[in-house]
């Protein structure tokens, strides 16, 4: 599949989307469409550093890779989602767990804020830059809800509401037919994945579809909160 590079949005991208707006200065709101990507290499406690890599997305939903380097079993990688909105003067994301981290705009860069929203004073980097970059494709934890319809699998994100295509295969396939008690029955499954960004045959405009990784498991019994 084609790969598609995010392409970072410079300063009058981050003046438009961050630009001050009063009415909204202490409610996270909806950030307007865009698409960039930032990357910078943070400070660990137990390792040489963290290489943090985070794609905001037109749909208001994000990815974030941090890279453990020179970590004690060698480098390790993490990945998680959720969505993306903004206060006045903040950059909020909040992941599939609920939980919040937050970052204030400077000129084209991001600076990271600590846990409550406040700035983090320290003489090492906390700043994540503008950069070019692929999709990551290290495999996150998600569950949701699984349709299929005429053949064509499409995935119900339960932590952001997002509906996304969803790259089929046997054996997805073979375990919805199993788990469904009707045809295109919505059914609850957990599993490994990573997005991509593709252009579908025939189509000019690029969609952002879920790729099934592994430990993919079907529960008729549950559903999204």
């Amino acid at each position: 599949m084609k790969k598609v590079i995010i392409v970072a949005v410079l300063a009058l991208g981050a003046l438009s989307l961050f630009g001050c707006h009063t009415s909204a200065m202490n409610r996270e709101a909806p950030l307007q469409a865009m698409q960039q990507s930032f990357s910078g290499v943070t400070p660990c406690a137990d390792c040489s550093g963290i290489e943090t890599s985070l794609f905001l997305q037109q749909d208001g939903t994000y990815v974030l890779q941090e890279t453990y380097l020179g970590a004690k079993d060698g480098d390790l990688t993490f990945a998680s989602y959720g969505s993306w909105a903004r206060t006045a003067d903040k950059l909020v994301l909040t992941d599939s767990k609920g939980e919040k981290r937050y970052f204030h705009p400077e000129g084209d860069n991001l600076a990271m804020l600590d846990t409550t929203g406040a700035p983090i004073v320290s003489q090492f980097n906390y700043v994540l830059k503008p950069t070019a970059q692929d999709m990551p494709k290290t495999p996150m934890t998600l569950s949701g809800m699984v349709q299929y319809s005429a053949e064509v699998a499409s995935f119900t994100d339960c932590a952001t509401g997002k509906v996304f295509p969803l790259s089929g295969n046997k054996t997805l396939e073979q375990g919805y037919l199993a788990a469904r008690k009707k045809p295109q029955e919505l059914v609850f499954v957990s599993m490994d994945g990573h997005f991509i960004v593709e252009s579908p045959a025939g189509e000019g405009q690029n969609q952002k579809s879920l790729v099934a990784d592994s430990n993919v498991k079907f529960d008729p019994s549950k559903a999204c909160p």
